[in-house]
């Protein structure tokens, strides 16, 4: 009496059937690859654009200034909606929405508060890291008086010095909170990463250009603006929206420009 053989597994390829079965093992999936959002000749064209305006606007503005604080502020909010549509005209030819940059979605209260909360936090701890690289780069130190100096040299001919210019000022925070995460750290940042294979290389690549962006403001600054401009990066890749750091974006220009304005009036700048 022959002892009967055990059943064959059925896993890979079956000789008898003639076809595949399922198999008990998977090959592990690979993480899908990041799509370009523009062509990339859009995305140069862009940069050189940001670039250039930052050269002019840092050559111009002593005159720009002369010329009216509100002016200032109402023109950088032309510029920044018409920069905004050329970025979405290289979106629109990779059928890339605004929506899907941006990311998230407030569908219920928490949504938003969290949003908020998470803008606050990251507010707070944005402040006490750019305190110690101002002291780092020379920018600012323990001596008010210092710090106070420092801040009108970078700033101070392009703050509100009456209320109908902090009532503009205030809504240009709110364009440049949109606006600049939307183009930073939404199109540029997601669209290097794309092109390198690297989200990290798009984050550094679109803190720098970001620091660029604001040569009025000398080289120190635009090298603390590019460290800011890092950690808006991180928190865009850690919450996947844009939302928070629009937030965040927009409370620190209005704070600034409110603590400045609120200094002048008191005499202390």
């Amino acid at each position: 009496m022959s002892t009967p053989l055990p059943p064959r597994p059925v896993t890979g390829f079956d000789p008898l059937a003639g076809q595949t079965s399922p198999s008990t093992e998977q090959a592990p999936a690979t993480p899908p690859q990041q799509q370009l959002i523009a062509p990339i000749w859009h995305t140069v064209a862009i940069v050189a654009i940001i670039l250039a305006n930052s050269y002019f606007a840092s050559v111009r503005l002593p005159n720009s200034v002369q010329r009216g604080r509100i002016l200032l502020y109402l023109s950088t909010m032309v510029w920044q909606v018409v920069l905004l549509g050329l970025v979405w005209i290289g979106l629109r030819l990779r059928k890339t929405t605004l929506r899907e940059l941006i990311g998230g979605r407030w569908n219920s209260a928490e949504a938003f508060w969290l949003d908020v909360g998470v803008a606050a936090g990251f507010w707070f701890v944005s402040a006490m890291v750019l305190v110690g690289a101002k002291i780092v780069l020379g920018l600012s130190s323990l001596d008010v008086g210092h710090a106070t100096e420092q801040a009108k040299k970078a700033v101070g001919s392009i703050t509100p010095r009456t209320l109908a210019e902090l009532a503009v000022f205030l809504l240009l925070t709110l364009f440049a909170g949109f606006v600049e995460e939307t183009i930073f750290r939404g199109y540029l940042q997601k669209q290097i990463g794309a092109i390198t294979g690297n989200v990290y290389a798009g984050l550094v690549v679109s803190a720098i250009v970001f620091g660029a962006a604001h040569g009025y403001q000398g080289t120190r600054y635009m090298i603390l603006i590019a460290i800011y401009g890092v950690m808006f990066g991180l928190l865009v890749l850690w919450r996947k929206s844009l939302r928070p750091g629009m937030m965040a974006h927009a409370w620190q220009d209005a704070l600034s420009g409110v603590t400045i304005y609120v200094l002048t009036r008191l005499g202390k700048m």
